[in-house]
């Protein structure tokens, strides 16, 4: 009789044992897997994870395949908050409206923050905060070094990406007005000195190859463009021999500020690019932080701690000259 109590106790221990409980994920979804940027934020989740492998919380990082795909996006950010292990969600959306209705219809009753790029002001209220870049900011930023390296103005073109990406349209914005000096204007048609050309800005759903062929084009329609203003960092990254292809005729009048381009991130091949005093101002955006920061930020919403809106992630410019210190350790 013991023994056949012994082995129904063994039994009932061994049932309790079972296989761990999964770990409550804080979910980061980005806009695609196809964009080193955005490997960035993972490579910054992942460091959270390591230094964090005791918590009941884990970082999980997911996204469509493709950059361009915002209906992927959508069903991804449906998918994760429908599964009982979703805790929290960090959201970097391609098409803001989208994700916003998405939010609406899924209703979810956890934390949501948004990540490197916002809803818009009017959806603003489905997340909790905003954590990434200051990005009207940057947008300014990139404006002042153009109008440094043309005082006078000129004929400009903005490179976007996605039409209906907060980030992007925020960081067009800011580097109008601080050309134009001027607020909200919706394009320059002189202000400042500075006229956007026919056929800007062009939008390239964050396709580098697109970017470039983009840039050429207008190259060769306007013989006499000033300037570019990049508002992603694709062509650089995502194209980088076609960029060089196409502006190492052009390096001279970049040195000499005849031509200017200001542009957005610093990773991937951009800094070197600048280092070849190709693009005459790189402003970036620090993604690892983000990533790194998002989990506890998520964890500190979930416990209802108090948490900041917005919470910005810093800023690190990069001129030809300044490449060797401009990125931060």
């Amino acid at each position: 009789m013991r023994k056949s109590l012994l082995l129904a106790a063994v039994a009932v221990m061994a049932l309790g044992a079972g296989p761990a409980l999964a770990k409550k994920q804080l979910v980061i979804v980005v806009k695609g897997l196809d964009n080193p940027f955005f490997e960035a934020i993972n490579q910054g989740c992942q460091k959270w994870n390591s230094e964090n492998a005791s918590s009941e919380y884990e970082c999980f990082y997911t996204g469509p395949a493709s950059t361009s795909d915002e209906a992927g996006e959508a069903q991804i950010v449906q998918d994760m908050l429908s599964k009982p292990d979703t805790v929290a969600m960090a959201i970097s959306p391609s098409n803001a409206p989208l994700i916003a209705q998405t939010i609406k219809s899924a209703n979810p009753s956890i934390p949501i923050m948004t990540l490197d790029a916002d809803l818009s002001k009017e959806d603003a209220g489905l997340r909790k905060t905003y954590l990434g870049t200051d990005n009207y900011l940057m947008g300014y930023k990139i404006g002042e070094y153009i109008k440094k390296g043309k005082p006078d103005g000129g004929k400009i073109c903005t490179i976007e990406g996605n039409p209906a990406a907060d980030n992007i349209l925020r960081r067009a914005q800011g580097m109008r007005d601080a050309l134009s000096g001027q607020k909200d204007l919706p394009a320059l048609a002189g202000e400042g000195g500075w006229t956007e050309v026919a056929g800007c800005p062009v939008f390239t759903n964050d396709d580098g190859a697109k970017g470039v062929q983009a840039m050429t084009d207008i190259l060769a329609a306007n013989p006499d463009l000033d300037a570019f203003g990049i508002m992603g960092g694709w062509p650089l990254f995502g194209a980088p021999q076609p960029y060089r292809d196409l502006f190492k005729p052009m390096a001279e009048k970049i040195a000499k500020n005849e031509f200017v381009i200001g542009a957005a991130d610093t990773i991937g091949d951009e800094v070197a690019i600048a280092k070849e005093g190709l693009v005459t101002a790189l402003v970036g955006q620090r993604p690892f932080e983000m990533g790194y920061k998002a989990p506890s930020v998520m964890i500190d919403l979930i416990e209802g701690k108090p948490v900041e809106d917005p919470v910005f992630t810093g800023l690190d410019e990069c001129t030809k000259d300044t490449v060797d210190t401009c990125i931060q350790k």
